[in-house]
């Protein structure tokens, strides 16, 4: 594992946090955009030149743009889908990795689940990538869906869908590559026969998946500890989720380079990367 740089913040505040990672039975993580930032992924919010310039949120990311044009939709999430394919997981993601693997080890000291339950580090996140299950990290919630999952949209079976290979010479995440995925049409639902395959991720306009939504509430509820990486916390209703874990009384750490809406709310604030300072905190 390549060396870390030391994240930028107060060491007092950094011991303390560790302490509180080191004490941890039932921590939470919730991730957002800037933990896979590190591995290459833009975002809608951030990466608005170049390449993603050419398409808005409102033209991609909603039922209504896919029935319009589902050719268009269809191959730009497509697209996303390759990319992150060819992405690694970053020292963040590791981090968490390691972290959820130790607290594995842990015997369960016979707490009653109205106590908590047996040790366990728990993982919620609004990412549709899957660096953190690559990472060997088991993900109770997908908030906002996944881009390997797809569904008809007219009955709801899932459905597998094979993304393809890169042509040689053709870089994942490049202009020619989404150029190619346009000359791709949704396949028809081999249930119904009727209905068209859509990504498996929540658009705009769109309920959180109900059964992600209540295991990530229920961890929260019973946490001793939150760790929110990566996150604006202004995408609701998965950015009032910290709230629950401040409700509970367990302290909420914000990692975060900049500051976000959920700033003046939690008990602690560590200014860097998640690749700076999750391997700060758990190694």
């Amino acid at each position: 594992m390549s060396e870390i740089p030391t994240p930028a913040v107060d060491p007092g505040l950094l011991a303390e946090v560790r302490e509180l990672v080191a004490a941890a039975r039932r921590p939470v993580v919730l991730s957002g955009a800037g933990m896979s930032a590190e591995s290459g992924i833009p975002t809608f919010r951030d990466a608005q030149t170049g390449l993603w310039e050419r398409f808005s949120a409102e033209q991609l990311a909603t039922e209504e743009a896919f029935l319009a044009d589902p050719k268009l939709v269809w191959s730009w999430y497509r697209w996303r889908a390759r990319m992150v394919r060819a992405r690694q997981p970053n020292p963040g993601h590791e981090a968490v990795a390691r972290w959820q693997q130790r607290l594995d080890s842990v015997p369960d000291d016979g707490s009653s689940p109205e106590a908590g339950g047996a040790p366990g580090l728990v993982v919620a996140t609004q990412n549709v990538d899957d660096l953190h299950e690559r990472a060997g990290t088991r993900v109770l919630s997908h908030l906002h869906g996944s881009l390997f999952e797809f569904r008809c949209v007219l009955c709801s079976t899932p459905a597998d869908v094979d993304l393809g290979e890169l042509d040689q010479g053709v870089e994942a995440g490049s202009e020619e590559d989404l150029e190619a995925q346009r000359l791709h049409t949704p396949p028809r639902c081999e249930v119904c026969g009727e209905g068209r395959l859509r990504p498996g991720i929540v658009w705009f306009g769109e309920m959180l998946p109900p059964a992600a939504w209540d295991r990530a509430y229920d961890a929260l509820e019973r946490c001793d500890l939150c760790v929110v990486v990566g996150t604006s916390g202004l995408v609701q209703p998965a950015a009032s989720l910290p709230l629950v874990a401040l409700g509970a009384g367990a302290p909420v750490v914000e990692v975060n380079p900049d500051q976000t809406e959920l700033t003046d709310a939690v008990t602690h604030v560590l200014r860097g990367t998640a690749g700076q300072v999750l391997p700060a905190l758990v190694d």
